[in-house]
């Protein structure tokens, strides 16, 4: 049978887990429909998803459809948990979008959408809630086209009749749309008036067409269409000879035992086989629900929980695979936890087993503050997990008031250098660090001659300045949106080790940093959302002078067209001013209003010296990440002033103030 690994994504009450439990009993897997709101849905097992009726984590589900076996990865819908949906896009042959008749595209669905795009996932988009009134298909398939994709196209009509329909058949019309989308196409189609099965694959597999079928799953209309539809036009791909797999989520079975989550991309899986620091697999579970069955082997295609190892991560390549590129949605949202009224060590504990199932939640302990850190997406996600703490650890944990994630940048280039020259040691590195553009993260890179330096100082430093995260010198924040370019340095044949790099990298980052510093050339970031505000027309002005008092932005206002009397605004505000908005929103709207935020990115902090001032942090007093100089005379080390280091620095600077104004553009 053709074997594809499908993730249901979708916007929060979209209808994402009632297609999955749709999908399921169409194909003959569940004898009885169950439903989300009656806490009894195949795949929202747990209790916590049961009670919220939301789905929390992702969960894995087979079903068989003539001669297509379809492996279904359920994920969360709600954005404070969309960095566990991001863990399980780098597995999937194909995703399937649902998306509301009722509400369109959403913000939250345009950012999976990005996502989609970016893992260079191909997707079918599943119109839900099609019996809704006033629900028109033409209208919607309109936005789509304009929000998302041209290439969103109809595969099946708008049917919400009761009788299945499980014909494949495109609309005559959709052809010429297909068509249109690739030059090549449109050629053969305008000669033969058709388009083979195999084209419309290869243009699926190409993200140049999105079929989109219409129903509703809670009536179970439509779905066989779009089972059809898979069965149809996914194409499955060919298995790499050598093994590879690649995991995509860590999480513990109600006994405590931790499970590594993997797609098999390559060759077979097999019990005792050694993966990861000489740990071997002992069970390799099938998983259906809650349920699942034990095998010995795992074929290419293939999706199964692994017992046994420990030391293993999302994202993770094992065998000829490799590392997933670092997640795009990162958290925004600091929190503290109140231990007074228990054991830190045992909350530490409890954390980091947390921390292992999601890394970003990015647990972090301060000895000198005795304070455990955890960092969030959302209020949501907070309280899913003081009810985990309760339920799993029987921890009632408290959060302080959580605090802004600030993060810092440069906005010119700059060489850095730092020299570390204690007796009979010597390192002497230089370091080009150059702005790049908005949410490009960290990079690092080497332009330097061997005959400078040596290739394995090179490698020392280049694995040195992967080791650590480094941070800016305006308030200690992590740096961002920068490229670290090795291009000079100096080693001794007699007195060099690699711990004397590690020591030259890390305070030559911090020297170029503090030079920029002195000249403003450093930037404060902080997080902005993208926002969604449906309140009633008489509360438009209100509404527009709260935005403009949070420092936001906003676009002009749009004027609903049902009936409700209801406007619509959309815009940007930092997350710090608005994080608290959605109360204020709900007092004065009287629980009529809506507000949807979305991460939006990082930009320019909005207050910038008041945050600085806040933080008081002394760049040179941070010990772990001096900006100074070791030095050597008469036989002893001394210390030199990051400020000293043009005098004083052994190799000649390589780049003049003008080529660094031209790398900085």
């Amino acid at each position: 049978m053709k074997h594809i690994v499908t993730g249901i994504v979708a916007h929060v009450d979209a209808g994402k887990t009632t297609l999955s439990e749709a999908m399921l009993y169409r194909s003959g897997e569940l004898r009885q429909l169950g439903r989300v709101d009656n806490g009894d849905a195949f795949l929202d097992s747990d209790d916590l998803e049961k009670k919220r009726g939301i789905t929390i984590f992702s969960h894995q589900a087979s079903l068989k459809y003539q001669d297509l076996a379809l492996t279904l990865l359920d994920t969360p819908g709600h954005v404070d948990f969309v960095a566990q949906t991001e863990q399980v896009l780098s597995v999937l042959d194909y995703a399937i979008l649902v998306i509301s008749a009722t509400d369109g595209v959403q913000g939250y669905t345009r950012t999976l959408w990005h996502l989609l795009e970016q893992y260079h996932v191909p997707v079918f988009i599943f119109v839900n809630k099609m019996d809704a009134n006033s629900v028109k298909k033409k209208q919607i398939l309109a936005q789509l086209q304009s929000d998302l994709s041209q290439g969103c196209i109809a595969f099946n009509p708008a049917s919400t009749s009761t009788n299945q329909q499980t014909t494949t058949d495109i609309p005559t019309e959709s052809y010429d749309e297909i068509a249109v989308c690739n030059d090549d196409v449109f050629e053969k189609f305008v000669d033969s008036g058709d388009i083979e099965d195999d084209t419309i694959r290869q243009m699926m597999r190409h993200r140049e067409i999105f079929p989109c079928y219409f129903g509703s799953a809670l009536k179970v209309t439509g779905v066989d269409a779009l089972l059809a539809g898979i069965n149809r036009w996914t194409s499955a791909v060919a298995p790499k000879q050598d093994f590879g797999a690649k995991v995509f989520k860590i999480s513990h079975d109600d006994k405590g035992e931790r499970l590594t989550w993997v797609r098999v991309t390559g060759g077979m899986l097999h019990t005792k086989d050694v993966l990861v620091n000489g740990q071997k697999t002992n069970q390799l579970r099938l998983y259906n629900g809650a349920k699942f069955t034990i095998s010995q082997e795992i074929l290419a295609g293939g999706v199964c929980a692994v017992t046994g190892l420990t030391d293993t991560y999302p994202g993770q390549g094992l065998g000829n695979e490799s590392d997933s590129v670092t997640p795009t949605i990162q958290p925004v949202l600091n929190y503290a936890l109140d231990t007074e009224d228990y054991d830190i060590h045992t909350c530490l504990t409890a954390l980091r087993q947390l921390e292992d199932e999601d890394p970003q939640l990015h647990v972090s302990w301060s000895s000198h503050l005795q304070e455990i850190r955890v960092q969030i997406m959302g209020e949501v996600q907070l309280e899913i997990l003081q009810q985990i703490l309760l339920d799993r650890f029987n921890l009632a944990i408290e959060f302080g008031k959580g605090s802004i994630l600030y993060k810092e940048t440069i906005t010119k280039a700059v060489e850095g250098v730092g020299h570390f020259e204690p007796l009979r040691h010597y390192a002497e590195v230089h370091l080009l660090l150059q702005p790049t553009a908005s949410g490009s993260g960290i990079t690092f890179t080497t332009d330097c001659s061997v005959d400078v330096l040596g290739r394995n100082w090179q490698h020392q430093v280049l694995t040195n300045l992967n080791a650590k995260e480094h941070l800016g010198v305006l308030t200690g924040a992590p740096i961002t949106d920068m490229q670290i370019t090795l291009v000079g340095g100096r080693a001794s044949i007699v007195h060099s080790v690699g711990g004397d790099f590690k020591e030259a990298t890390w305070r030559a980052v911090r020297q170029g940093l503090m030079t920029l510093k002195e000249t403003c050339d450093c930037q404060l970031l902080e997080p902005w959302y993208q926002f969604r505000l449906m309140i009633d027309q008489d509360q438009v002005g209100r509404a527009m002078n709260d935005i403009q008092r949070m420092n936001g932005n906003f676009d002009a206002p749009d004027i609903s067209d049902s009936g409700s009397a209801m406007t619509v605004i959309t815009g940007t505000a930092p997350v710090s001013q608005m994080q608290d908005y959605a109360k204020e929103v709900n007092a004065y709207t009287h629980g009529q209003g809506q507000l949807e935020c979305i991460v939006a990115g990082y930009r320019p902090c909005h207050n910038a010296d008041e945050v600085i001032a806040a933080a008081k942090y002394e760049p040179v007093a941070d010990l772990d990440n001096t900006p100074d100089s070791v030095f050597c005379a008469h036989g002893a080390g001394y210390p030199v002033s990051w400020d000293q280091l043009p005098q004083m620095a052994h190799c000649e600077y390589i780049y003049s103030a003008d080529e660094l104004i031209k790398l900085s553009k």
